[in-house]
């Protein structure tokens, strides 16, 4: 029998403190610490989509920067939710100062990732560059905070009504889950399209410290001795200034970013539903340079060599019907036109917005020889892939495909085997398709991927490249091995054997 004095064994459970002094009655308390679990909860959310949705849009390849981003904050939780076991005794203390540490840090986490991709760049390997460390990092930091919120929280709400714990947990987490519901789907449909991202990276962290702050200086100050009030105070309010002038000083620092990135020819910037559109030069002899998502899709310098060496080849017979997938900025449609012959152009571009920029900045329709002033040119704003699943068999003489590098994931599926398939169907029996495939010089894998994958549809292929910029293209037909044409030049010689084919599931680039 253990004596009334004597020290617990080891895994005995903390002795049990005596319910909290509340100013409100427990049933009110209580109520308030879930509300407080699940506006922290929406909180936390939003800090890991803001760092997936950013590193997406920085660094590339959103499966990979998802993988990072939530397997090292789930670890990262684990690890918190273990070390805040030590810090129960002060459940409330520890808990205020956790939730101003973690607005301050998942507040901050977009703004710093932006600025350091902004200032420094890519430095080091694939792999350890400082965008990529940066991610890791507040993605550690960011699952330290959340995960000792748990114990934290299960204290003050069992200091509120003892119940069992099974009842505890069971609250707690509803109202956790139920807050990830609702910040998971403030963040797409309210946050990032009325603030974008760094604005709302900054708003949530204010919620977080006003939320926290709130719980702990509100329900629970009669926990805290008079200076512990005063420290939690003075770092919620300096917290709270600290978001505030980062958000009146966003804009400034989003301009100075993007000129840092793109140079100080910045001319137009555009947030659409879909991308960030960045125009640059145009005007004064500089060449125009068209950003979309902060990659590079018209350079002012060889535009021209590419387009042509993307649309002349597959121009090379019937050419009545023309389908154009991408190519929004009117520039392979400038070049379809060039050709007589042409009754109907169909282009089907993703983002209405790079079409109205086509068709009225005066820079690029200029380049664009105001294509789509043209009658012959019809415009469906949609998605390639389901573009072609309602395409009647044999409807187009030739299809260009100017899309993205297939190296970046949203973009996969249209370098897929059932993409091709649909392609296919759509070609006439002697029609032509022609695919820029990625630069075959500095992605030559990803290159004869796509050509491979042609094949596996079906095709007749040739891969091609022109002289000048770094493109590699490929020239298909569903009937028999196309003939090139014009100043470009067959590519076999880098070819990689034994590639497989990708498809909707098993992507390969």
């Amino acid at each position: 029998m253990i004596e009334p004095h004597a020290p617990a064994p080891p895994g005995t459970p903390p002795p049990w403190r005596g319910p909290a002094r509340l100013p409100v009655r427990p049933d009110t308390g209580r109520f308030l610490v879930l509300a407080g679990v699940f506006v922290c909860a929406a909180c936390g959310l939003v800090y890991e989509l803001e760092l997936v949705a950013l590193a997406s849009y920085l660094i590339g390849d959103s499966v990979t920067q998802t993988s990072v981003v939530l397997s090292v904050m789930v670890f990262a939780m684990g690890v918190g939710s273990l070390a805040a076991k030590r810090l129960r005794r002060l459940a409330a203390a520890a808990f205020g100062s956790i939730e101003a540490t973690l607005a301050l840090v998942g507040g901050c986490s977009a703004p710093a990732l932006y600025a350091v991709f902004a200032w420094t760049g890519d430095w080091g390997g694939l792999w350890l560059n400082g965008p990529r460390c940066v991610l890791v990092a507040f993605s550690l930091a960011i699952g330290l905070l959340i995960g000792a919120e748990v114990p934290l929280l299960m204290e003050l709400i069992q200091r509120i009504r003892r119940q069992d714990a099974g009842g505890a947990v069971a609250d707690l987490f509803a109202a956790d889950y139920v807050g990830a519901l609702v910040g998971g789907l403030a963040f797409p449909f309210l946050l990032l399209p009325f603030l974008g991202q760094l604005t709302s990276s900054l708003f949530t962290g204010a919620v977080n410290v006003i939320a926290g702050g709130a719980l702990v200086l509100g329900l629970f100050r009669r926990d805290l001795t008079g200076r512990s009030r005063r420290l939690l105070l003075v770092a919620n309010v300096a917290v709270l200034a600290v978001l505030a002038t980062a958000a009146v000083l966003v804009d400034d620092f989003e301009r100075a970013a993007r000129q840092e990135v793109y140079g100080d020819d910045v001319r137009v910037v555009q947030h659409t539903g879909v991308q960030e559109l960045v125009v640059t030069g145009g005007t004064h002899g500089r060449p125009l340079d068209l950003y979309l998502d902060g990659r590079l899709r018209v350079d002012g310098h060889d535009e021209r060599s590419y387009h042509e060496a993307l649309v002349h080849p597959a121009m090379h017979g019937p050419h009545a019907h023309v389908l154009v997938l991408g190519g929004g900025d009117g520039l392979a449609v400038r070049e379809v036109l060039r050709h007589p012959g042409v009754r109907r152009v169909d282009v089907v571009e993703l983002d209405p917005a790079v079409i109205h920029l086509a068709r009225t900045d005066p820079a690029l329709s200029a380049l664009n020889a105001h294509a789509y002033d043209d009658c012959r040119v019809h415009v469906t704003t949609g998605d390639a892939f389901g573009h072609l699943r309602e395409v009647p068999t044999a409807s187009y003489d030739v299809v260009i495909a100017d899309l993205p590098d297939p190296t970046m994931t949203a973009s996969a599926k249209l370098y897929s085997q059932e993409f091709y398939g649909l392609t296919r169907r759509a070609l006439a029996p002697d029609g032509r398709l022609t695919v820029h495939a990625g630069p075959l010089t500095a992605r030559p894998r990803a290159f004869w991927t796509t050509e491979t994958t042609m094949r596996s549809a079906g095709l007749h292929t040739v891969p091609y490249a022109a002289e000048g910029p770094d493109a590699g293209f490929v020239l298909a037909s569903p009937d028999r091995r196309p003939m090139l044409t014009g100043d470009v030049r067959a590519r076999a010689d880098t070819r990689i054997e034994g590639l497989p084919a990708s498809t909707l599931v098993h992507p390969r680039y």
